[in-house]
């Protein structure tokens, strides 16, 4: 416990300097899940790296210019003979002072055994023979690498939400990741988009391409966006949808969603969907969460004057 909080204290207090994350572990103990979830926290992630090479690939990392500053390594016995050199290379970065944390992930031999029929995928300690007998081996050859573990998890009865926040909690940022939200307007004549989590419809508004002085000019040009607003229509949907994103926006952080694409679509997605979309940036912007603006149809129309956001 003393060993985990003095890596706490050290990352904490650089936090934007380089982070380097070594998982490694029983094989059917949730190091691919782990991975997973670390890349979605956005660490870069390298899969079944031979132990040889991690000095190397850190410093290549380092003078990436700042561009790679959270990296994950995978490192277990898939490397076979190189896997040998795993506790001397932990030993030759220890001695030169190079940081690390070390995610050692183990399950019960139950666990294991029930996954991998599962699967039905060969334990790599023993292809040819009882998984039994492979984790037994495996067991023995991660002993000293177990021993220079920074974390251990235990993932025999842990749920893949569980596994997440415990993750979130280790090795996110100070203050939680922030959610990724992809403010989208579109028209209904080309398509809904496949990867929205949540779509509007918001073809009951107004429509200005009735009016010949508006019809060529988008949802986000200042007198299109005032004729909209304009209605109590607007003015009491707007209301609404104000108070459900406030809502719903912390739920899905709360969650631990990485990424919400909220879809708003009228006709061509011109006008209404545009000025709408506009508006929940604006207001999520206002409110601190990182949120970007995509009008994915306006320009399939005979768009004349748009005013191009900030995104």
């Amino acid at each position: 416990m003393m060993m985990e909080q003095d890596h706490k204290e050290r990352l904490q207090a650089a936090e934007d300097s380089f982070r380097l994350v070594i998982v490694t572990g029983m094989s059917g103990g949730g190091k691919t899940q782990a991975s997973r979830f670390l890349e979605d926290m956005g660490y870069f992630c390298v899969d079944n790296l031979p132990p040889v090479f991690i000095p190397k690939f850190v410093e290549l990392c380092k003078h990436a210019g700042g561009h790679v500053r959270r990296v994950v390594l995978v490192v277990d016995t898939r490397s076979r003979e190189f896997f040998d050199t795993f506790v001397h290379t932990l030993e030759d970065m220890d001695q030169d002072d190079v940081p690390y944390e070390m995610l050692f992930m183990d399950a019960s031999d139950a666990a294991i055994i029930r996954r991998y029929k599962e699967t039905r995928r060969r334990h790599p300690m023993a292809p040819y023979s009882r998984i039994s007998e492979g984790i037994a081996k495996e067991r023995e050859r991660l002993a000293p690498v177990r021993a220079k573990a920074t974390y251990i998890i235990d993932t025999s009865e842990l749920k893949k939400v569980e596994l997440r926040d415990k993750l979130r909690r280790l090795f996110g940022k100070s203050g939680g990741e922030q959610m990724n939200i992809n403010v989208l307007s579109f028209g209904f004549k080309f398509g809904m988009p496949l990867d929205a989590d949540m779509v509007l419809d918001v073809r009951f508004l107004p429509n200005p391409f009735y009016i010949e002085s508006m019809r060529h000019k988008s949802g986000a040009v200042p007198e299109v966006a005032e004729y909209i607003a304009k209605w109590p229509v607007t003015k009491e949907f707007t209301g609404l949808l104000d108070e459900m994103m406030d809502f719903l926006v912390p739920q899905y952080i709360k969650e631990g969603k990485s990424q919400l694409v909220i879809a708003i679509g009228c006709t061509g997605g011109m006008h209404r969907s545009v000025y709408i979309a506009k508006h929940i940036y604006d207001r999520l912007n206002a409110q601190g969460y990182s949120a970007r603006l995509e009008h994915r149809d306006l320009m399939k129309n005979d768009v004349r004057e748009h005013v191009r956001e900030e995104c």
